[in-house]
C-alpha cells in the first residue's frame, strides 16, 4: 500500500512536470521546468516591440510618403493607407485559422517576419530607384502637374505595400497566442504570470511605438525613405531571427483539424438545413454527447440557454442521425451538439459590441491621416535648432501609456476593486464604454483645434502656404490635446476589448480571440476610406473646395466639419453601446473570469 502511495505520488510529480496539449520543438511533450515560462515569453514580447517599431511609423507617415513621393492627392493617399491597414487587420483573422488548423503558431510567426521582411525590402528598393518612382515634383504648389506612379510602378508599389500587410497580419494573429502558450492557466502561478505577460504585450507596443515615433521618423524625414524602409526591414529580420532561436524552450501548440470557427460556420449550415423541423418542447431532447463520454474525451460542455433558439434546430436530431455507438458521430454540417450551437450563441451575442467599437477605430484612422498633415503646416519647433516631426506626435499618447498603464493596473485597479468587488475594477462592458465616449470627446477637440489653426492661416493670409516650408505661426503641440484623449480612449477600450473577447469566447475560438479585436479595427479602417468618398461626393457642389476633404491644400477644405460629424458619430455610437452593453448576457463561467458579472 505504502508502495503503492509512493508510486502514486511520483506518477503524480511526473504529471505535473507535463504541460498537457504542448509538445516541444521534437514533438515530445513539453515540460514545464524546461519549456515556456516568463523568460522564455521575453522573446515573445520582444519581437511584438520590434513589429510595433518596424509599422508604426509607417503608418503615421505613410500619408506623406504618398503624397509627397508618390504624387497621389491627400485623400487618395488617406485611403490608401486605411485600406492597408484594413487589409492587414483582416487578414489575421484567416492567418489565425490556418495557423490554429494546418501549420501551428511558431511557424506562421517565422513565416509571416520573412513575408514581412520581403514587402519592406521591395518598398526599400522602390524608394530607393528613381526608375520606380514618379519624377521630383512639389505637389503642394498650385497648379502643379505632377505625375503619378502608372504601369509597373505602381503594380511594384501594391504588391509590395499588401506584402507587408500579409506579414503583419500573420504577426498580430499568432505572437499573442504563442506568447499566451507558454504559460498553464490551470496552475495559479503561471495564471498570474499569463495575466503580466498580456500587460507587457501591451507595454512592448507602446516601447516599440516610442522608437518608431521618434527614431524611425526621423530617419524618414531626414534622410529619406529608402533608409527608412531599410531599417524597417533590419528590424523585422532581426526580431524575426531573434524569435526562431527560442524555438529548443518553447511550448509549441499543436495544430489541430478541428477549427472553431468552422465550427460555428457549421452550426449556421445545420440551422438553415433543419430550418423546417420543430423544435422539441424540451431542450434536452436537443443532441449532446452523454456528461461521461464529454469527461472521457476532455471536450468541452455548455449548458443550453433559452437565447437565439432558431440556432437550436442545428441540434434537432432526425431518425436517421441516430448512430448506433459503435459507429462514427453525425454529420457535423447537419447536425451539431449543443455547445457547438451554444457556442455560436455566444458569438453571436458579441456582435453588437463588436460592431459597436469599429466607430471608433474610424475616427483613430483620421488622427493616423489627417491629423499628421494638419502638423505639417503648423511650427514644428521644440528648440531653436530642433523640430519635431508632424508624425511623431502620436509620441504624446504613447509616452502617456507606458506610464499610465502601470499606474492604472497597480493603483487604480486595486482602488476600484475595494468599491467594486470586481477583480479587475470595472468591468471590462464598462472599460469599452469609458473609451467610446473619450473618443467621442477626443473628436470634438480635433474639430475645435483644426478651426483655430484655420482661423491663423486665414488671419495670416497663409492659406495657401507651403507645408513644412511656411509653417503657420502655431505650435503643433496644439495637435497633444486631441491625441492625448484618444490615447487613453485607446487604453480602455482596445485593451478592454482584447480582455472581453478573451473572456468570453467559446474554449476553440481562445487562440483567435484577440483577433476579433483586429477585425473591428479592419472594418473601421475600410470604413474610414468609404466615409472619405461619399463625404466628398456628398459635398463637392456645396462647397468652395469641391468637397470638405478635397484636393491637397488642408487649409482651404472643410477638415473641422469633418471631424464634428465624426463626433457626433461616436456620440451616437456611445448611445447605442450603453443601451446594448446593458442587454449583454454574460456566458455562464466564473465571475472573475467576466469581470463579475455572470448571466442570472
Amino acid at each position: 500500500m505504502d508502495t503503492h502511495v509512493v508510486d502514486g505520488n511520483v506518477e503524480w510529480m511526473q504529471e505535473e512536470k507535463v504541460v498537457d496539449g504542448k509538445v516541444d520543438w521534437k514533438g515530445r511533450r513539453a515540460l514545464k521546468h524546461k519549456h515556456g515560462g516568463m523568460k522564455v515569453s521575453l522573446l515573445i514580447l520582444g519581437a511584438f516591440a520590434v513589429e510595433n517599431m518596424a509599422t508604426l511609423s509607417l503608418a503615421v507617415n505613410f500619408v506623406s510618403y504618398f503624397t509627397g513621393i508618390m504624387h497621389y492627392e491627400l485623400a487618395d493617399a488617406a485611403n490608401i493607407v486605411t485600406d492597408y491597414m484594413g487589409v492587414s487587420y483582416m487578414l489575421s483573422i484567416v492567418v489565425a485559422v490556418v495557423a490554429d488548423t494546418w501549420i501551428g503558431r511558431y511557424k506562421s510567426v517565422v513565416i509571416s517576419g520573412f513575408i514581412e521582411s520581403l514587402g519592406l525590402a521591395l518598398l526599400t528598393v522602390q524608394a530607393h530607384m528613381g526608375s520606380l518612382t514618379p519624377p521630383i515634383c512639389n505637389v503642394y504648389v498650385k497648379d502643379a502637374h505632377c505625375a503619378k506612379l502608372s504601369g509597373k510602378q505602381e503594380a511594384f508599389f501594391f504588391i509590395s505595400l499588401y506584402l507587408l500587410a500579409f506579414g503583419s497580419a500573420g504577426l498580430k494573429a499568432s505572437l499573442p497566442s504563442h506568447g499566451a502558450d507558454q504559460f498553464d492557466e490551470r496552475d495559479p502561478k503561471e495564471a498570474m504570470q499569463m495575466s503580466s505577460f498580456f500587460n507587457g504585450l501591451l507595454l512592448a507596443v507602446c516601447i516599440g511605438g516610442a522608437v518608431s515615433l521618434t527614431f524611425n521618423v526621423y530617419i524618414q524625414d531626414r534622410y529619406g525613405w529608402d533608409w527608412g524602409f531599410g531599417i524597417s526591414t533590419f528590424a523585422i529580420v532581426l526580431g524575426t531571427i531573434l524569435f526562431a532561436f527560442g524555438l529548443p524552450l518553447y511550448r509549441i501548440h499543436v495544430a489541430h483539424t478541428k477549427n472553431g470557427i468552422i465550427e460555428i460556420i457549421q452550426v449556421y449550415v445545420a440551422a438553415i438545413h433543419n430550418r423546417n423541423l420543430s423544435l422539441p418542447e424540451d431542450p434536452i431532447e436537443l443532441y449532446e454527447i452523454e456528461q461521461d463520454k464529454e469527461a472521457a474525451m476532455e471536450i468541452e460542455h455548455q449548458p443550453h440557454r433559452d437565447i437565439f433558439r432558431f440556432l437550436d434546430k442545428a441540434a434537432i436530431q432526425r431518425k436517421s442521425d441516430v448512430q448506433p455507438e459503435n459507429q462514427e458521430t453525425p454529420n457535423p454540417w447537419k447536425l451539431c451538439r449543443v455547445t457547438q450551437v451554444e457556442n455560436a450563441k455566444i458569438i453571436l451575442s458579441m456582435l453588437p459590441i463588436f460592431c459597436c467599437s469599429i466607430i471608433m477605430t474610424l475616427c483613430l484612422a483620421q488622427l493616423q491621416t489627417f491629423s499628421v498633415q494638419q502638423g505639417s503646416t503648423m511650427d514644428t519647433r521644440i528648440t531653436k535648432h530642433f523640430n519635431i516631426p508632424p508624425a511623431s506626435l502620436p509620441i504624446i499618447p504613447v509616452g502617456f501609456l507606458i506610464i499610465i498603464v502601470p499606474f492604472y493596473d497597480r493603483i487604480c485597479v486595486p482602488f476600484l476593486r475595494k468599491f467594486t468587488g470586481i477583480p479587475t475594477g470595472i468591468t471590462h462592458l464598462q472599460r469599452i464604454g469609458v473609451g467610446l465616449i473619450l473618443s467621442c470627446i477626443s473628436m470634438a477637440i480635433a474639430a475645435i483645434i483644426e478651426v483655430k489653426r484655420k482661423g491663423v492661416a486665414r488671419d495670416n493670409n497663409m492659406l495657401d502656404a507651403l507645408p513644412v516650408k511656411q509653417p503657420l505661426p502655431l505650435s503643433i503641440f496644439w495637435l497633444a490635446f486631441q491625441y492625448f484623449i484618444f490615447g487613453i480612449a485607446d487604453m480602455f477600450t482596445y485593451v478592454g476589448l482584447l480582455e472581453f473577447f478573451y473572456s468570453e469566447a467559446p474554449k476553440g475560438l481562445k487562440s483567435t480571440s484577440t483577433c476579433f479585436l483586429w477585425c473591428s479595427m479592419a472594418l473601421g479602417y475600410f470604413l474610414s476610406s468609404i466615409l472619405v468618398k461619399i463625404v466628398n461626393s456628398a459635398t463637392k457642389n456645396i462647397t468652395s473646395s469641391g468637397g470638405w476633404l478635397a484636393g491637397n491644400n488642408i487649409n482651404r477644405n472643410h477638415l473641422n466639419l469633418f471631424y464634428l460629424f465624426l463626433s457626433i458619430l461616436s456620440l451616437i455610437n456611445f448611445f447605442v453601446y450603453l443601451f446594448v452593453s446593458k442587454r449583454y448576457k454574460y456566458r455562464p463561467q466564473h465571475p472573475a473570469v467576466t469581470g463579475g458579472n455572470s448571466e442570472e
